[in-house]
């Protein structure tokens, strides 16, 4: 498969970089925009853009005052015939964010796009343009696909270092020329406070960008936005953000650790208690910086599928929001599980109905890895597995209903992708090894962390007979991206033989697995 690299990719930026120059001294940027701003609108944050497919695409940008957006799109670079959009007013109620929907674009094709913010008062006062570009899905099957996945950025207390060149992951990541990147959560650390320096193990010391709304643990919305913000003070993720789309989900960090609905909240650094309460906050936030299809809708939701071509379904899943309390997770009947019994009918839905080669389940936690939840001082489980080896129990029930399911309805081409445990690994699921067996064999590849602590591999749990195929993982806990260990993934699907290709790759891209499957199967 070959992929057409971004043509002129640095001119591209240019206006992206050249609007992001003001951000050095991040300490100023922790406030919402001043309402008194001399001069025109500005959009030091960057653009992106998400879930793209064939004809569509949204496009993101934030302001440093009210402005109204306006986006032009070209097939070119100098924006000859520019075709115009004009998107939302941006104010305090959305802290200045916004997006724009594209339709009717050409399938398979570069699309260069610039985002202007002119003033409310006098639409002819514009802000300097801020440009990027990305490719929509191909409808045709021989152009094949290429796509990243990671998670988990800015974590235990990692944040933008200076020294080290910020996020540079995204450098390796953006060099790939991805269609598109899959974020598995953790896109932000509500509960994880930044400081401006940490003594390192060999006596080192790692010196954090800091801003006030990451001195604490996010508890008001405007706390959580500057959560977000914090990220995109980075220029690497910046420059990634103007050339390849996202597809993002959520997961705990950017509500609370190990967070479920109804939760009451016994960490002393909170005097907001309810995770609800925080829930809603953050979930407002979360719509507000990522350009996301189903969000920003009246009863907007985070799972949902993106169709891209006909290589390809991508069906995003929401580990939190339906989930039961996290407990020991041993009962014998469980209807709500992690998914919540909605949720696991749209899946199954959506699968059936989907005739792509390959069906992408992304989910935000690992099936068979175990994952405890200590936080109380109770053995609880935080994620599927609890550590049983024998048939289903608590969430694994819900899990085994899907992977029947699967079986029997003969849905061929899955691949699981997650992130989470800030490591990295490939499980092979087969029932000959598996104490539940009324499912086909699978892959689970497991990506991450981008910018957070490292941690050791996690134990298996055999109900569904999982091998550990490849693992990375350090020996001890919390290691800091200085360390390595900050991985992600790549699937890259043929065009003409209709394989997918997974790979996972290290901090500076280099390939340390590799897997090949086969289209048109049930189970592998």
């Amino acid at each position: 498969m070959s992929h057409r690299p971004f043509p002129g990719r640095r001119s591209v930026l240019r206006g992206s970089l050249a609007a992001s120059a003001a951000l050095t001294l991040p300490t100023a940027l922790g406030s919402a925009p001043a309402f008194a701003l001399s001069g025109r609108p500005k959009a030091g944050w960057g653009v992106q853009t998400g879930d793209v497919t064939c004809d569509s695409g949204l496009v993101w940008v934030r302001s440093d005052r009210p402005a109204r957006m306006i986006v032009e799109t070209s097939a070119t670079e100098s924006f000859r015939n520019a075709r115009r959009w004009h998107g939302p007013l941006l104010g305090a109620d959305t802290d200045f964010t916004g997006t724009t929907r594209l339709r009717g674009l050409p399938s398979g094709e570069q699309i260069h796009y610039r985002v202007l913010l002119a003033d409310p008062d006098d639409p002819r006062r514009t802000g300097e343009p801020v440009t990027g570009t990305f490719r929509t899905a191909s409808a045709r099957r021989r152009d094949g696909i290429k796509f990243l996945w990671s998670g988990d950025l800015a974590g235990q207390g990692w944040g933008i270092n200076p020294d080290f060149g910020g996020y540079t992951i995204y450098n390796a990541m953006g060099a790939l020329d991805p269609d598109f990147f899959l974020c598995s959560g953790d896109n932000i650390y509500a509960d994880g406070p930044i400081t401006s320096s940490v003594a390192l193990p060999d006596g080192s010391t790692w010196r954090n960008i800091t801003t006030q709304e990451k001195s604490k643990v996010a508890e008001t919305l405007a706390e959580f936005r500057g959560n977000f913000r914090y990220n995109l003070l980075d220029d690497n993720l910046k420059r990634f953000n103007a050339q390849v789309p996202s597809i993002v989900q959520w997961d705990d960090h950017e509500v609370a650790n190990n967070w479920y609905p109804g939760e009451i909240l016994g960490d002393s650094r909170y005097t907001e208690k309810s995770v609800d309460v925080l829930a809603s906050r953050a979930r407002q936030a979360f719509s507000e910086y990522f350009p996301i299809s189903t969000l920003r809708r009246p009863g907007g939701r985070v799972h949902r599928t993106v169709r891209y071509g006909p290589l390809l379904d991508v069906f995003v899943l929401d580990m939190r929001t339906y989930r039961n309390a996290n407990s020991t997770d041993d009962q014998t009947t469980d209807a709500q599980g992690i998914l919540g019994a909605e949720q696991l009918k749209w899946l199954k839905g959506e699968l059936s109905r989907s005739r792509a080669v390959w069906k992408v389940i992304a989910s935000d936690m690992p099936l068979g890895l175990v994952v405890p939840d200590t936080g109380d001082g109770k053995p609880n489980i935080e994620a599927v597995a609890q550590g049983d080896p024998g048939a289903p129990l608590g969430r694994e029930l819900q899990i085994a209903e899907l992977l029947r399911f699967i079986k029997h309805r003969r849905i061929t081409g899955t691949v699981w992708l997650t992130a989470d445990v800030h490591h990295t690994s490939a499980q092979h699921y087969q029932p000959s090894r598996a104490a539940f067996t009324d499912f086909e064999p699978f892959w689970e590849f497991v990506s991450g962390p981008l910018n957070a602590g490292a941690f050791p591999a996690s134990a298996l749990d055999n109900t569904f007979g999982p091998e550990r195929v490849f693992v990375k993982a350090p020996t001890t806990s919390n290691v800091s991206p200085a360390g390595g260990y900050q991985f992600f993934g790549e699937v890259d699907i043929d065009g003409h033989s209709g394989e997918l290709t997974v790979r996972l790759r290290e901090q500076d891209g280099t390939v340390l697995f590799t897997k090949v499957l086969q289209p048109g199967r049930v189970g592998q």
